[in-house]
């Protein structure tokens, strides 16, 4: 297949089919690397508004945008309905002191395709031909209390009447260095409607900090053509079909315009919407040169019709560019059909595959450049005066080291426009399935001297690179090892586990130095990813004083020592020496397991007798030590701590097995929480949990029970019985409740943009359906449990996994009633034929409802759905 040998190619670096891509961010503005305010107030640095007019220091943003893996050139979409008081050049959305539930963009957008090597690409944007209702969407939100529903761009009304155009952006490349663009502009309205299509070229602005004076140029040489040239990229051509305006100023920032409009020298970022939106005839280069350029082209579109713009960013020549435009396209197409038919061989019914594929597309064009040297963005450039305020020993300030400057896959390109590192394991698997050379970069990637800070610590996300994420990388490295040695009849790249090994035994150790401070196997961690799932936010000094002592936070760790040993025995097949390094963690886990359990004498166990249930323990100063008896899924997290050996496997490793057979005979206490150990399962299987058998029923049958955890839709992150029976904590100065919520948060812990009080979210629902895979292959039919819980029904765990991947595939699909659950109430997705067939993947979803909530396009961990989509992978890889 063609796509095959075009990734063969890029893998080989025989041809780069992966230089250009959707790598521009659809939000520069309001992030931290572009903030150099003095109290660090990233959101009101630079605004949406600003954004027209300020030349970025470290990234590029645009609409349906492209550019290099440097993003040294750059390529978007401008549109101008003409009443609009700017340009549409960027995604409108609010800052989080805006929204009254956080950040959220606040427009209508969706991924559509994407081959791994974007030889193809399409999205779709849908711009109102009315004004668009910036303040209408800020004033609304901000009149709205933390109970109330977000209001969104369809609630205003904006698309009745259809008054609006279907903006379709697709590439196809000719080569690796020849792009091909179409821009299909509908009118859905019921009249005939003016449409301004804007392709616009620049150069992100590199010259300006006193480290590289070279100044790229944009020219027209000829009419209709605009060329580029950059002392490292070299020249490319912009041909634009038909006679069309060309527009010329320069990508610097315009930072007085009441003195800068009379230069007669200075064209800035936003002269080409001033020309077109205010009729500043002076504000674009009369000369025809630059560093940012656009084509002007003026459509008339009936009602129902449709127009198209044809441009062509290729660095070959060509004297007759158009010639051969259709037949690429139509190549191209063909090809990713052909792509998708081979991926999705398992997947036979349409709904599904269209699910699948668009979900792949949204992880596709998720991947940005990601730009960030925090010394010198600490220290300031040497042509601009140096930041002020406490920057020295403020944010991300020990971070000294980071120096990032590569393609990323990010978790939502507008809410999220940097990498999260728990968010970026998961996004790897779904990414393997499709290009499992990227996914496998990705992993190396956060392990690299520029990422990984000196002392082992893993870089959580550039609002505070030390925070702690939950230790999900060594597991999704060890998952896609497998994913890629399936594909590879057999192969394994010992090559590419290896590195990862090598790094993440000092991420390890980190967190035993770092987050287990007593020494004693119980580890605290901070929020790790679950933001408002705590009676008090666990990542800032408790009101109580003291710690916590986490259930999550010790079972992700004995997790992360299975996943090591596990990765370890692996490598022991060709270098025995590993053998070592996986008896190591193979006792680390035993010790963890015990501390859990049975620590202190039994005088802070995490597992609850009387509720048969994990709690985190609240540990004061004065050596007293509480339950926090909260139902969530802190006490669902000891599943995922489940590893099966094989004897084929334990005779491979003579060493290992000794000195693990060694400890369950001299360490009995350590021995008798190993479920199973001794007593090989299903196919002389040896098991690995922090569960025995008693209790992994206990726990499954609360969280089967659809009065607590089991929704229509997975798994809830917090039990419904909260919803009638809050937990509460009092202390002298305040009370603290955790209430079951099945929508959106209505606190403002940790920005109030997220809810792990109720909702169902794909990340850990993912995590639960394999390790119930992975406890079946031990147990085998022998251990079945009621599903739901009280409805009399016996099934097994692998049963059990498959209804749970079920109701989460179910919140994507079509229902008997032809709706989708995550689509909620809206009508208009739900039954408008130019909405319904387009995809959103939510950050996470109503607990009752399935409603999609949080990012809209946080394709990233919800992309989790295409493994879910392969029926046939009904056990692991």
């Amino acid at each position: 297949m063609e796509e095959q040998r075009r990734l063969a190619e890029a893998n080989n670096k025989t041809a780069d089919w992966r230089k250009f891509g959707p790598y521009l961010t659809e939000r520069q503005w309001g992030t931290v690397r572009e903030d150099y305010s003095p109290d660090s107030n990233a959101w009101d640095f630079i605004t949406h508004d600003m954004a027209r007019s300020y030349a970025y220091r470290w990234g590029e943003e645009g609409l349906a945008g492209l550019s290099d893996d440097q993003q040294r050139l750059c390529f978007s979409v401008g549109l101008w309905n003409g009443v609009d008081a700017q340009l549409k050049e960027r995604l409108f959305g609010l800052t989080n002191g805006q929204g009254n539930h956080g950040e959220d963009v606040k427009e209508q957008y969706y991924y559509l395709d994407s081959t791994p090597t974007h030889s193809y690409m399409k999205m779709l944007y849908k711009y109102p031909q009315q004004a668009f209702p910036y303040e209408d969407l800020v004033a609304q939100n901000a009149a709205r209390t933390r109970l109330e529903p977000e209001y969104e761009l369809l609630d205003t009304g904006i698309f009745d009447e259809s008054r609006y155009f279907d903006v379709f952006v697709e590439y196809a490349k000719a080569g690796p260095d020849d792009m091909l663009v179409r821009i299909t502009a509908h009118n859905r309205g019921p009249e005939a409607a003016t449409l301004h299509v804007l392709p616009q070229l620049w150069f992100r602005n590199t010259w300006a900090w006193g480290y590289d004076d070279r100044r790229p140029e944009l020219t027209t040489p000829q009419a209709n053509l605009v060329q580029a040239q950059h002392a490292t990229l070299g020249e490319y051509q912009l041909y634009c079909d038909q006679d069309t305006e060309l527009l010329f100023c320069d990508n610097e920032t315009n930072t007085d315009l009441s003195d800068e409009l009379n230069k007669e020298d200075a064209y800035f970022k936003d002269g080409i919407n001033d020309y077109l939106v205010a009729g500043r005839l002076k504000a674009v280069n009369p000369a025809q040169r630059g560093t940012k350029a656009a084509a002007h082209y003026v459509l008339t579109i009936a009602p129902g019709e449709a127009q198209v713009v044809r441009v062509r960013l290729s660095q070959p020549t060509h004297e007759a560019p158009f010639v051969d435009f259709d037949q690429v396209f139509g190549a191209r197409q063909e090809e990713a059909d052909v792509f998708y038919d081979c991926v999705q061989e398992s997947v036979t019914e349409p709904d599904a595959r269209a699910v699948q594929r668009q979900a792949f597309a949204g992880m596709l064009w998720s991947k940005q450049y990601y730009y960030y040297d925090v010394s010198q963005w600490l220290d300031g450039d040497p042509k601009w005066p140096a930041p002020t305020g406490p920057r020295q020993e403020g944010r991300n300030s020990t971070w000294r080291h980071l120096h990032n400057a590569d393609i990323i896959s990010m978790p939502d390109k507008w809410e999220y426009p940097w990498y999260a590192a728990w968010d970026l394991a998961f996004h790897c698997l779904p990414l393997a399935m499709v290009d499992a050379s990227f996914a496998k970069q990705q992993l190396r990637l956060l392990c690299q001297d520029g990422y990984l800070h000196p002392n082992g610590q893993m870089p959580a996300y550039e609002w505070k690179f030390e925070d702690v994420n939950a230790p999900v990388h060594a597991w999704a490295t060890w998952r896609v090892y497998q994913m890629d040695r399936k594909l590879n009849g057999g192969v394994g790249d010992h090559a590419f586990l290896e590195a990862v090994f090598q790094k993440l035994v000092m991420t390890f150790t980190w967190w035993v130095n770092r987050k287990d401070r007593d020494e004693r196997n119980i580890f605290e961690g901070g929020f790790l990813g679950m933001d408002n799932i705590g009676v008090f936010d666990r990542s800032a000094p408790l009101p109580t004083g003291g710690k916590i002592e986490q259930s999550d936070g010790t079972s992700w760790m004995a997790m992360f020592a299975l996943n090591l040993m596990r990765m370890a025995l692996e490598l022991a097949k060709t270098n025995p020496v590993y053998q070592e390094m996986a008896s190591k963690f193979f006792e680390h886990f035993l010790y963890i397991a015990h501390a859990m359990t049975l620590g202190g004498g039994g005088k802070f166990n995490l597992w609850d007798e009387q509720d048969q249930f994990y709690y985190d323990v609240l540990h004061m100063p004065d050596d007293s030590r509480t339950r926090l008896r909260i139902r969530s899924m802190v006490g669902l997290i000891p599943l995922f701590a489940v590893e099966v050996l094989e004897d084929e496997l334990l005779d491979a490793v003579p060493e290992f097995t000794a000195r693990a057979r060694w400890l369950v005979q001299h360490r009995p206490h350590l021995a008798e929480l190993i479920s199973r150990w001794q007593e090989p399962g299903k196919g002389a299987r040896h098991l690995l949990s922090l569960m025995r058998r008693s209790r992994l029923h206990s726990v499954l049958t609360r969280m089967l029970d659809e009065t607590e955890f089991l929704s229509d839709y997975g798994i809830r992150s917090l039990s419904r019985y909260h919803l009638e029976h809050p937990y509460e904590y009092h202390t002298e100065e305040a009370s603290f409740e955790v209430a079951y919520l099945a929508g959106e948060s209505d606190s403002d812990m940790f920005g109030g943009n997220s809810n792990w009080r109720g909702p169902v979210w794909f990340p850990v629902n993912y995590l639960i359906i394999e390790s119930l895979q992975r406890f079946h292959s031990y147990y085998g039919d022998s251990f079945t449990v009621e599903y739901p819980t009280g409805s009399g029904k016996l099934h097994n765990l692998s049963q059990v996994a498959d209804a749970l991947s079920e109701r989460m595939a179910r919140l994507l699909l079509r229902n008997a009633e032809g709706l989708r659950p995550a689509f909620g109430q809206a009508g208009l997705l739900q039954t408008d034929p130019h909405f319904r067939d387009y995809l959103l993947f939510h950050e996470y979803f109503d607990g009752d409802t399935g409603n999609g909530l949080g990012a809209s396009h946080q394709t990233g961990w919800t992309g989790l759905v295409v493994r879910l989509l392969h029926q046939h992978d009904k056990t692991l890889a």
